[in-house]
């Protein structure tokens, strides 16, 4: 198992965080591949609460080789409090390395997102505020300004300039911004290269010798298929790709590197932002689910709209990603319910039904959710340690999302904690350690 990449299988925030740091600790190296500080993941671990936003999940283990890829883009500033954060609760950082080659986010960025946001008005497309689009519109552009530029002040000064000219007139309500100012925002760069340039590295090649000397590494996405820039819900969108084919193209590697692509999806669904949801709940329901299952943005603290567990949207990314395994996370979080509801088809506005993800977006903001009922279970799961703990009719409800998805569910989190996460078959089949434990299992057996 070289390779295995983790991706968000709905609209982001499924838990890719956890699974990527409980399998991260039986694994050689983590790569993150694309996205910027727009995604956050939340790690518990040991009573503890981690936030990161950069950095892969695998630097909470000692000496773990953690690479930020070519594909993500990096606002140094909040990298480098990252890194901070992590020293001052006595975290080794050594084992990071950022690519030379990908996109730093600077301040221009920061106020152009804002500024297109606020024009937008009601047509809000539902950002993070972080200078991500802008940052990738600058890249495909060949205007941006890449993480080995901080190494060389004559280049960085005039790529900024070039940077910024054609923007002269968007920027014109920030010219007194001293941000803004080109010797100001030269030097800041300088210095945030100076206390980086230890991690600078030559990261394509570094995975390459990875992955010959047969080394498990994992990839990890952000955000979820459903955002994907090309495939997603546009343009109420991420701006980059977060499917498992990006896992390449972000770090540096060919596709015959990927073994394995677990997909992670709650038990229910979620969004943040502006943008069609045919499962959405408006009701006492959704408010529930938001309260118990904490729907709160980790990078922006908003809340997010909860709704039904949305098959079409799972079955359409299970294809995109061509899906070897499904996690599901937060069953727990659907305790105590008599009757579950599962969206496995949409109703278009003029009665058509479509059984799968509609192309047209025109069909797709008009629809609604064709339910399916299925029994509940009173029992609390938070305490369940193996399948057959669970209670009959959420291993019924596993199943049915297996068959709906078509991938085989591997693991399922039945709360925060890294001991909260069961194991099926077909996930101990996939990932051995050489000791012949299954990787992640807090039992040792």
């Amino acid at each position: 198992m070289p390779g295995i990449v983790i991706v968000g299988a709905q609209w982001g925030d499924e838990g890719k965080g956890k699974i990527t740091d409980l399998l991260a600790e039986h694994a050689d190296a983590v790569a993150r591949f694309q996205g910027g500080n727009n995604a956050g993941h939340t790690i518990v671990r040991g009573g503890e609460e981690w936030k990161l936003h950069l950095i892969p999940s695998g630097i909470l283990y000692p000496g773990k080789c953690c690479v930020i890829g070519n594909g993500v883009v990096i606002d140094p500033k909040v990298l480098i409090e990252e890194l901070n954060a992590l020293r001052a609760r006595r975290i080794d950082v050594s084992g990071l390395r950022i690519s030379a080659n990908a996109h730093l986010i600077m301040p221009y960025h920061l106020l152009l997102d804002s500024a297109g946001e606020a024009k937008l008005g009601s047509l809000q497309i539902g950002t993070t505020r972080r200078g991500i689009g802008p940052c990738y519109a600058d890249k495909a552009a060949r205007l941006g300004i890449r993480v080995q530029d901080l190494l060389d002040e004559k280049i960085l000064k005039k790529k900024i300039v070039a940077a910024m000219e054609p923007k002269r007139l968007s920027l014109r309500p920030f010219e007194k911004d001293p941000a803004l100012d080109l010797h100001t925002m030269t030097e800041e760069y300088l210095t945030y290269g100076h206390r980086l340039e230890q991690h600078i590295a030559d990261t394509a090649k570094l995975m390459w010798e990875l992955l010959d000397d047969g080394k498990k590494v994992i990839f990890e996405g952000a955000q979820g298929a459903m955002l994907d820039i090309d495939h997603g819900t546009y343009p109420f969108v991420t701006s980059s790709n977060p499917l498992a084919g990006a896992a390449c193209v972000g770090t540096g590697v060919g596709p015959k590197a990927i073994d394995e692509i677990w997909g992670i999806s709650k038990a229910y669904t979620t969004r943040v932002g502006a943008g069609p949801f045919p499962s959405e709940l408006h009701d006492e329901m959704g408010e529930m689910i938001r309260a118990r299952g904490g729907e709160f943005g980790t990078t922006t603290g908003r809340p997010r709209r909860t709704g039904w567990l949305d098959l079409v949207a799972l079955r359409y990314a299970a294809r995109l990603n061509t899906m070897t395994s499904l996690v599901i996370t937060k069953l727990d979080v659907l305790s105590g319910l008599d009757r579950i509801q599962v969206c496995t088809s949409y109703r278009g506005v003029e009665g058509p039904v479509f059984e799968d993800f509609p192309y047209h977006q025109t069909v797709l903001h008009h629809a609604e959710a064709e339910l399916t009922e299925l029994r509940g279970w009173e029992e609390d799961l938070g305490e369940c340690r193996a399948i057959s703990d669970l209670p009959d009719a959420a291993r019924e409800y596993l199943e049915f999302i297996a068959e709906h998805a078509g991938a085989p569910v591997a693991l399922i989190g039945v709360g925060p904690g890294r001991e909260q996460v069961l194991w099926t078959d077909a996930g101990l089949q996939t990932l051995v350690a050489p000791s012949g434990v299954p990787l992640g299992d807090p039992a040792g057996g």
